[in-house]
């Protein structure tokens, strides 16, 4: 019995769509410095390795995870935000080689498309503008628009929701991260895949679950439109 077709694609911004240089972690050094912690030695170290293990996940929850107290991850979070949207301003943000053609190419063989971000609305909002996508795809997703962010399923299923979609199997997901992979296994997604153009290797990708490892969005979104008929 044939399996159903793949009716909608909820991909990444920063590391699977997007290239944004390493800015995550220069805006991070920023808040983390905001927040009071340590500029430098084994504290700084470990915050640093603990962002980019938790890349993907909402920053508020990765802030909240580090200090312990809701003030200080407030004003990190702010800080932030506030360095992020500075950095966007001063790097020429990129879209990966081939993702915004990849993102037609799957909307023109009928498959609805869906970013998604562990940044705030407002962060995601300047990287649409920055990059001119503001109309490129079906649904754009915070995770202030879904209640929680990665890896919980949220992201996902309001994805589902919002475009009408029958069911989980006809939805597949794409992240360069292991909370990307968390968020798609939980959502019930047939299709959970990793990219190899952001912060995890595909050991760590496998290891999170993943059901394919691929180059880049190019190779998912043909993935995805070979399954259709």
């Amino acid at each position: 019995m044939p399996h159903n077709t793949i009716d909608l694609a909820v991909l990444d911004m920063a590391g699977t769509t997007v290239a944004d240089g390493g800015l995550v972690l220069r805006a991070f050094d920023t808040a983390a410095t905001a927040a009071g912690l340590d500029t430098e030695g084994p504290l700084r170290e470990q915050s640093r390795q603990y962002v980019l293990d938790t890349m993907g996940q909402s920053k508020i929850a990765v802030f909240r995870a580090l200090l312990g107290d809701e003030d200080r991850a407030q004003t990190a979070n702010r800080a932030f935000e506030t360095a992020y949207a500075d950095l966007i301003a001063e790097v020429d943000i990129a879209p990966i080689p081939g993702a915004a053609e990849a993102i037609s190419a799957l909307r023109a063989a009928g498959v609805r498309v869906a970013l998604t971000t562990g940044f705030s609305r407002k962060t995601q909002d300047r990287l649409l503008d920055a990059l001119g996508w503001r109309d490129i795809t079906d649904l754009t997703l915070a995770p202030s628009d879904a209640g929680r962010g990665r890896p919980y399923p949220d992201l996902v299923l309001t994805a589902l929701l919002r475009l009408r979609i029958d069911a989980v199997d006809r939805v597949a997901v794409l992240g360069d991260t292991t909370s990307d992979i968390a968020a798609g296994r939980a959502a019930g997604a047939r299709i959970v895949a990793g990219a190899l153009t952001g912060a995890h290797d595909e050991p760590r990708l496998r290891a999170a679950g993943a059901t394919h490892v691929l180059p880049s969005v190019v190779e998912f979104a043909e993935l995805i439109r070979a399954e259709r008929p």
